[in-house]
């Protein structure tokens, strides 16, 4: 598996599109739980629930009915707080709807977010 970030939301996107509520990701990492809590603060999941075992771990997520699309950005676009406007456009269908996940020094944050405290970082997935 060449990127683990791509694999958990196209695994998301498949179970969304065929109708399943529910889908199991593995393996589990910190930054696939930081972007599956920016999506359920978001309202673009209902919950998460980890998993340990001695393999990982594994996640099962209930899919909430307000996602339309998820997928992750390739290759990582390093990008400063001017440009995000730029790249909403780019990504998302409207002005104001939907999200894009940003990796930061400080930890993952959205778009709106990276606009409000002007810090740039490296864009790793898109959300509506």
């Amino acid at each position: 598996m060449a990127d683990v970030l791509s694999n958990v939301l196209n695994v998301i996107d498949v179970a969304r599109s065929v109708g399943h509520r529910e889908c199991i990701i593995n393996p589990s990492s910190n930054l696939i739980v930081g972007l599956l809590e920016i999506m359920k603060k978001n309202g673009y999941l209902e919950k998460y629930e980890v998993i340990s075992d001695s393999k990982g771990g594994f996640i099962k997520v209930t899919v909430s009915e307000n996602l339309n699309k998820c997928k992750a950005i390739r290759p990582r676009i390093p990008i400063k707080s001017e440009e995000i406007t730029k790249y909403e456009k780019r990504f998302l269908p409207a002005f104001g709807f939907g999200l894009i996940i940003l990796s930061t020094n400080s930890g993952l944050i959205t778009n709106d977010e990276a606009k409000k405290t002007r810090k740039g970082g490296s864009l790793l997935a898109y959300v509506y």
